[in-house]
Formats: structure tokens, sequence, C-alpha cells
């Protein structure tokens, strides 16, 4: 269970411990690319994402990390494949955090090239499994990839890292299958102390992806496992960022933010409900600072009601609305200041 996990620092965050859940994203500029990353991390940032990876696939790749780092505020992990002088040399330019897979930068030594080199910096590993990178001694162990397998993949490569004396760790495991990769964090869970960071691997697009990402992160969260999460989504990545805050919120993991609450509409909706409730969605995705709860309802039938167990709500009439505030009417105007009212009322609000 978190509380209970190791604590690693990252750059200038702590997870694990009972430290809050992390929100991740990664970039998918090309990382030499310095002003179209450092704009996307400055995106992903004001967005409310706490730790940040970019790919390191080359020599160009890992230089740009040094001028990142000075641009940006939150930590920044290297991901590496393949090349284990990559990861030495994202570290040498400052990643306060390197991803690898042990499996797939080659030997023993090239392991412990990267490890030696972490261990003198006190830089974390996150040693990372997909289940599509499963070993086919493990795939022929369990008759396929599966959940158990993931799991002893992942212990071999901490344990073949701890047997070179070090143990700044993290752990990822990751499958597509929503539910292999909720019974392998399960599992994980019960046999290490280390942070995990969780995610669903390549869920799919904004749509599908935050409907997998939501029930498989919702399962493993619920049950007190994860310190550190990503929403992998087909697409731009800040909306990775509002899909990981909603879900921490709606899990009690996170407090502040405004959370909007809006009927499904029926033959009664007299205004154009939908199109209000996505601008006020948008609008109140600006005021992080507030906690409270505002409710979008369009018609006069359950729209008082359910506005006034809000602290701040619009209910539809016909071409008009009601603005609710603490339970009371306030004032009727027309459907076209609707947006306008609610948000001087959120500039305001005390």
């Amino acid at each position: 269970m978190r509380d209970n996990t190791k604590v690693i620092k990252i750059g200038n965050k702590l997870i694990g411990g009972g430290n809050p859940v992390m929100i991740q994203s990664m970039t998918n500029t090309r990382t030499d690319d310095v002003r179209a990353t450092v704009e996307q991390i400055k995106r992903l940032e004001e967005a409310g994402c706490d730790i940040v990876r970019c790919t390191v696939p080359n020599e160009a790749c890992a230089k740009a990390i040094k001028e990142i780092k000075k641009e940006i505020r939150i930590p920044l992990v290297a991901d590496i494949h393949f090349d284990y002088k990559m990861a030495i040399a994202a570290m040498e330019n400052g990643a306060d955090k390197i991803r690898i897979n042990p499996g797939n930068i080659g030997a023993k030594e090239n392991v412990k090239a990267v490890v030696d080199v972490a261990k003198s910096m006190n830089i974390p590993i996150r040693v990372g499994v997909n289940s599509g990178s499963l070993e086919k001694n493990l795939i022929e162990k369990y008759g396929g990839v599966s959940a158990e397998g993931i799991v002893e993949s992942a212990l071999d490569k901490v344990k073949l890292i701890e047997d070179m004396d070090y143990d700044n760790l993290v752990i990822s495991i990751k499958s597509s299958d929503v539910l292999m990769c909720v019974k392998a964090h399960e599992l994980i869970d019960k046999a290490v102390n280390y942070p995990l960071h969780v995610g669903i691997t390549e869920s799919g697009t904004v749509w599908s992806g935050n409907i997998k990402s939501s029930v498989g992160l919702g399962i493993i969260l619920y049950q007190g496992i994860g310190d550190t999460i990503r929403v992998s989504l087909t697409g731009d990545p800040v909306e990775e960022i509002k899909t990981a805050k909603l879900l921490l919120r709606t899990l009690g993991l996170r407090k502040g933010g405004i959370e909007v609450v809006s009927c499904p509409t029926c033959g009664r909706t007299k205004i154009n409900l939908i199109d209000l409730a996505t601008k006020v969605e948008t609008m109140a995705a600006k005021y992080d600072n507030l906690n409270i709860k505002l409710a979008v309802m369009g018609c006069a039938v359950n729209g008082p009601g359910e506005a006034r167990e809000a602290d701040l709500g619009i209910a539809g009439g016909d071409g008009e609305g009601l603005l609710i505030k603490k339970g009371e009417i306030v004032k009727k105007v027309p459907e076209s200041m609707l947006l306008q009212v609610l948000e001087e009322e959120l500039k305001n609000w005390k």
C-alpha cells in the first residue's frame, strides 16, 4: 500500500510513503527540438502535470535535456530504450530520473554501468516492464502473456539492480489489457515496497483511452496502490493531465479544483445545455484554487433542486436560466449571459 512504500526523491518532488499521488505525462515532440519540447512542457505544467518524461534515443536528445531543464519547473525523466549510453548521457545532462527496461539495454555490464552512474549521482531509476516486451521463457512458463509473468519479469530486473547495491527505484508494470494490469499491480504490491508508477499502456484515443484508463487506474488506486500515474492517450498530452486530475479528485486523492456536474438533458431542456456545459467545464478548469461544486442543469423540474446541492449552479428555462448560489436563487438571466454571470461569480468567489 502507498503509505508503506519507500520514499523516493525525483527532482523537487517526493513520491511514496504516503505522499500525494503525482501526475505524469510524456512529451510527444522531438526532444532535440528544445523550443517545441519546452513549450509543450509548459502547457503540461499549466494544466497540472507534476513530473514529465522525454524520450532520449540519441546523443542530441541527451544534450537537449540540459537546455530543457533550464526552462521548466517540474522534474524531468529520461526515457531510455536499447542504448545504455543514452541513460548515462541523460543523467550527466541533468535528468532527474531515468526510465529503463534492463532487459533491452544489453548485457549485465551495461546495466551495471548505468547503475554505477545513477548511484554516484543519487538519481532514481524507474524499472519499466510492459506486457509487449515480456521474455519468451516467461510466456512459455505461464502459457502466454500474464499478470504473473509481468510481475516475475519486473522482480527479476529489480533484483538485478538490488544485487548491484542500489535501491533508489520506482517500478512500472503496464499492459494494454486492463484487468491483467489490475491483477499485476495487486500481485506486485504484495511483493515489494518500492513506489509504483501506474498506467494502462497503449490505451487508445482520448475517447477509448480515457475509459480504459479510468477503469483500470480507478480499481488500482482505490485499493491504495500507486504513487504516480499516467493516463496514456493518443493525442495532446494535456488531455492526459485533465483526466488524471479528475480521476484523483473523484477518488478523494486530490483536493482543489471545481467539480462540474451537469444533467444528461431530456426533452424538457430548452436551452443549449450541451454546449453550455462544455464551455462551463473548460472555464472551470482555470480555477484550481477553488474547491467547490458547480451544477449545470437543463430544466426547471430537477434543476433548481440539484443546483441547490452545489455551491454554485444554473438551472435552465426557456432561453434563460436561474443563477443559484449556496442554495438560494440569486437572479434570472438570458441564456446568452449565463456563462458570463457564472465566471463573474467564480472570479469573486468567497
